[in-house]
């Protein structure tokens, strides 16, 4: 919902860390209560099933397809001696994970779309997408077999800039930072990898606002047309409007939301 702009509260004036007033949208408790006095507290778990199957179905992708294309086993290297063995263990390492990734994304993203267009009509008070066999069926129909992967493209762009960069850095961290006679130095590289994927989520953030947008965009739903976003023609067009408008990272703060200048007041139901 933070993703296509519903905001149903007005923001509040608070105050920075330098002292100076500030415009905050409501965070995520707040926000939660309001759609529990609208919907109820099952109204929290719109699109849960098809989220629920959505991640079991890329789950089981992901462990047929390293079944069906094991990766060999590579001794760890770590030595500064020998850089490039090394770095050609993280590139066919992050090569099969990769493949693992899209082939996963494309398998589970038609029931990710489901999942998108059940939450989104909080908005709208719709119920256009009240199960996901009604679902399938209803895309099926208006918009054909690509209907199920509207924002694909960026989702899997999103992860394979985050699985390479992620890898490469921790990689170059390991090899190059972290000093093999340091006692503590395993223990470091292993939290290296998982500080790494913190950091480039945040950047790749864009790519998964963009593939969430697209697969509600113009499907009929409220949150999906104007006041909330025009119609896109494609996922390029998608992301040229938010950064024209300086919301490419917008949904990826829960709690201290602050509201763009441009955009002080909005939509209110």
């Amino acid at each position: 919902l933070l993703q296509v702009g519903h905001e149903p509260l007005p923001p509040t004036v608070g105050r920075n860390v330098l002292g100076r007033k500030v415009l905050y949208l409501p965070g995520f408790f707040t926000y939660a209560r309001h759609i529990v006095e609208v919907d109820g507290k099952r109204g929290l778990f719109r699109g849960l099933t098809p989220r629920l199957v959505s991640s079991t179905l890329s789950t089981i992708t992901r462990g047929s397809v390293k079944k069906a294309f094991p990766l060999e086993d590579m001794e760890h290297v770590s030595n500064k001696d020998d850089v490039k063995t090394s770095l050609r263990k993280v590139v066919k390492e992050t090569s099969h994970e990769m493949m693992m990734q899209c082939v996963s994304r494309v398998v589970s993203h038609p029931l990710h779309v489901i999942s998108m267009r059940c939450m989104v009509q909080f908005v709208g008070r719709e119920v256009k997408y009240s199960g996901v066999f009604s679902a399938i069926g209803r895309i099926f129909k208006e918009e054909g077999i690509l209907g199920f992967f509207v924002g694909l493209v960026p989702h899997i762009l999103g992860d394979v800039i985050f699985l390479w960069c992620c890898n490469l850095l921790a990689h170059f961290i390991n090899t190059y930072a972290v000093d093999d006679n340091f006692s503590q130095a395993s223990v470091i590289r292993s939290y290296t990898k998982f500080v790494m994927g913190i950091a480039v989520s945040m950047l790749t953030y864009p790519f998964l606002l963009v593939g969430d947008l697209m697969a509600v965009n113009n499907c009929g739903l409220r949150a999906g047309l104007p006041p909330y976003a025009p119609a896109f023609t494609s996922w390029i067009h998608c992301w040229r409007y938010l950064s024209a408008q300086g919301q490419l990272f917008r949904g990826s703060s829960l709690l201290f939301r602050r509201a763009p200048m441009p955009a002080a007041c909005f939509p209110i139901d």
